[in-house]
């Protein structure tokens, strides 16, 4: 029962953020979600009584695919990858690039948004960012250790500074302001200004 049941959960979540990517987080309800699942609106209630859950399981399940590109993306054939790589591909990952991101990175704005007004998500947002900026941290004073960053840069500080950067373009990105490609040529040259030693 417990894959079935992840399973149906994941294909759920799959629907609502798909509903999110056509139509946004205002258009998540029982009977879309439930039509994009092809599956009855009481199935859908059965794994996610509210639109809150809905919302939180897709948000989880976005965060989850997002791991595994990154983590596909860093695994090169049979050689260690670079800190400043691994880097670089968490960061763009960051910056919607196709269909499948654009839905995940709209559904993490909302749920950022949501957390203004609701404390609950807010705190789960400081334990997911501390966590985040932790191991971009790590991978910086690595980097640092080994004479690759410039002088006087502090890890933490140019850690929350780069997920700030690339998450501000990526809603600049999701609402027309910038395009993608420029989003993610700022982002690189954020770490490459990091990187830059005299």
């Amino acid at each position: 029962m417990g894959f079935e049941h992840e399973r149906r959960r994941n294909e759920i979540a799959d629907a609502v953020l798909a509903v999110v990517a056509e139509r946004g987080l205002a258009a998540v309800s029982l009977v879309a979600v439930a039509a994009q699942a092809g599956v009855s609106p009481g199935r859908v209630q059965h794994y996610f009584p509210t639109k809150r859950g809905l919302v939180e399981a897709a948000f989880e399940r976005g965060n989850a695919l997002s791991s595994d590109r990154i983590a596909a993306k860093a695994r090169p054939d049979d050689q260690d990858v670079s800190r400043r790589r691994l880097l670089t591909v968490v960061l763009t990952e960051l910056i919607p690039y196709d269909a499948v991101t654009r839905a995940h990175l709209r559904v993490r704005q909302s749920f950022t948004a949501v957390a203004l007004a609701d404390e609950a998500i807010a705190a789960r947002l400081r334990v997911d960012y501390a966590k985040l900026h932790g191991q971009l941290a790590d991978l910086l004073r690595c980097d640092q250790a080994a004479g690759h960053l410039r002088a006087g840069a502090d890890p933490a500080e140019v850690a929350v500074t780069l997920v700030a950067l690339a998450e501000g373009l990526a809603y600049y990105v999701l609402i027309g302001v910038c395009p993608a490609e420029a989003a993610r040529d700022q982002v690189l040259a954020a770490i490459s200004e990091v990187y830059a030693v005299a």
